[in-house]
């Protein structure tokens, strides 16, 4: 297997841990950050949008996040966006802003807190073990053709389950990373 193809799944390893690591700072922890509104998707002008689109989103302090709303007519859309999105906020209006003061978070939500984010680390390592199934896969192919020998695609294998077994690695430190900070108290 030529370096370029396993570049390929290098790349495509480090988009599963991008997603990932999106998907982390989604969680809420103690301190208000921006990302926490991320997944947040707003009705807006016949479609749904991400909040960024609708207005900006600031932290002007630790237990606190607002949005400037750029349509005085999208504060209500955005205002019931965040209440219906299970983050279990409470935005409160105020004109063209929209305050969302960050509530203490309890051990249940903690401990809930922590499952989701071992369910999305689960995911994440079902999407780099979908990455390494390919590239076993095509190395098969290649060696089926005649492209590589059987050694060839032995090695190639060995590199490719290397790769893998650092990716699902990299994955656990960022869950034992991200488990600590919402343990946090």
């Amino acid at each position: 297997m030529s370096m370029v193809t396993l570049d390929e799944y290098r790349r495509r390893m480090d988009g599963a841990l991008e997603v990932l690591r999106k998907e982390f700072s989604g969680l809420r922890t103690g301190r208000a950050s921006a990302d926490l509104l991320n997944p947040v998707m707003v009705d807006a002008y016949g479609q749904h949008m991400p909040i960024s689109r609708i207005g900006t989103v600031n932290v002007p302090e630790p237990r606190m996040i607002t949005v400037q709303v750029w349509d005085r007519g999208m504060v209500k859309a955005v205002d019931k966006a965040i209440r219906d999105s299970g983050l279990g906020l409470n935005p409160v209006a105020e004109g063209q802003t929209i305050r969302v003061p960050l509530p203490d978070l309890t051990a249940d939500r903690r401990k809930e807190l922590t499952k989701v984010a071992h369910k999305y680390a689960e995911a994440g390592r079902v999407s780099v073990r979908n990455i390494r199934r390919d590239a076993m896969d095509h190395l098969k192919k290649l060696e089926k053709d005649g492209t590589i020998s059987q050694d060839e695609q032995r090695k190639a294998g060995t590199d490719v389950q290397g790769l893998t077994d650092e990716y699902i690695k990299k994955i656990d430190e960022l869950l034992q990373s991200k488990e600590k900070d919402i343990l946090q108290v």
